[in-house]
């Protein structure tokens, strides 16, 4: 019997995916559980694996169209069977007009000005609509058969901020998938969640001892970075301090039973986050090999869906880029994200006395819907103590 092929949801509130790239042609015998295409969504481009053993066929989608979720692009049929005819209607999830849906819409145009005209709009959109307070009635969209877009909610909204009425893009530098949605995500964030900062600087000199004392031995590339152990104290914090590894849920709080930390991570278009999943219960080395493994999968646009859900809390740090400080933003329904900076000597007091010390500049964005500052400022003490004592807490 047949498989289906379709676009797959690799995130909460995915509407569709962009094709990359088919890792079979037509024709080609698969396994079920081998690479079979790459998609890009707003996080990351990743590899998605065959549901199925079978032979490719009935390839739907050619590379770079961006695809409704749950869409059907291709098929993986037993020799010599044959791909079944396109369905009348698409797979539940995906947004597409039937010709059904043609003709109900058919007789709208002849409607008068004073009969009601139904809004097409995504989902994802309406939700971002009701966010942001913009009158979708007010909006035209740009999506096929008008159906509007989150990009033109986003404009609306920007439009209505200052002051204007909403007119048409101006022509601009196109952004990829990723770079797109990635800015819709941050600007959505920084809309909605009520962050609140805390900064502490911490001396880093038994942090970096630690780390070289890992090192010893090892061939260059291959031991714990400061990132590593940083990863590893902040789970081993986060056990102490459950409410920074909570949910914002929409109705409530959720406490996350696993602490899977995310990293930020450069890439061509912008920024992803992989995720370490149960890292207050992953040994150091392990801990280690496996954030090496993602940052080479999603440098190379091979991260796997696995490898970018299920974050309860967020690293970023520029200390490479030697950045002192900065300030991040949370990632829904992420509740706090950490921005650490570089490792810089600094004069501060020493048992009374000046001395230069290496200090670290953390600072703590949380959502002050699930936490208050007391509960975030003991969880960023908590972890100021595990900096200048991480022998101790990863013995």
């Amino acid at each position: 019997m047949a498989i289906s092929v379709v676009m797959p949801a690799l995130e909460m509130a995915q509407e569709n995916g962009k094709l990359l790239a088919w890792r079979k042609k037509e024709g080609e015998s698969v396994t079920k559980g081998e690479p079979l295409l790459e998609v890009e969504t707003d996080k990351a481009v990743v590899e998605v694996e065959a549901p199925g053993d079978g032979i490719l066929a009935g390839i739907t989608a050619q590379v770079g169209a961006v695809i409704p979720v749950g869409e059907t692009i291709a098929w993986l049929v037993a020799p010599g069977e044959q791909p079944p005819a396109k369905a009348a209607t698409a797979a539940p999830g995906a947004r597409a007009t039937s010709a059904a849906a043609s003709a109900a819409a058919a007789p709208t145009a002849a409607k008068t000005s004073a009969e009601p005209v139904a809004i097409q709009i995504s989902p994802k959109a309406r939700r971002l609509a009701k966010e942001l307070g913009v009158d979708i009635g007010q909006i035209r969209g740009t999506g096929p058969d008008g159906t509007i877009t989150s990009d033109d909610v986003q404009a609306a909204a920007s439009a209505k901020a200052s002051g204007g009425a909403t007119a048409a893009p101006a022509a601009a530098e196109p952004l990829s998938q990723l770079a797109r949605l990635m800015a819709e995500r941050t600007t959505q964030s920084w809309t909605t969640v009520p962050h609140f900062f805390l900064q502490q600087s911490v001396d880093a000199s038994a942090l970096q001892t630690y780390q070289k004392k890992l090192s010893v031995g090892s061939a260059p590339g291959t031991s714990p970075t400061i990132t590593d152990v940083l990863i590893a104290l902040i789970a081993r914090s986060l056990e102490k301090h459950p409410k920074l590894n909570a949910s914002w849920t929409g109705d409530g709080i959720r406490l996350n039973a696993d602490i899977n930390i995310s990293v930020a991570m450069a890439v061509k278009d912008g920024v992803v986050s992989a995720v370490i999943p149960n890292a207050n219960r992953t040994p150091l080395a392990t801990l280690s090999t496996l954030r090496r493994e993602l940052t080479q999968r999603a440098r190379s646009g091979r991260l796997r869906p696995a490898d970018i859900t299920g974050g309860t809390f967020t690293l970023s740090n520029l200390g490479m880029y030697k950045i002192d400080a900065f300030t991040a933003i949370i990632t829904p329904p992420q509740c706090a994200i950490l921005a650490v900076g570089a490792i810089a000597d600094a004069v501060v007091p020493v048992d009374g006395n000046i001395g230069v010390r290496p200090m670290l500049t953390m600072t703590l964005s949380s959502d002050h819907r699930v936490v208050d500052g007391a509960r975030a400022a003991e969880f960023l003490g908590e972890l100021a103590v595990a900096i200048r004592e991480p022998e101790k807490w990863l013995k």
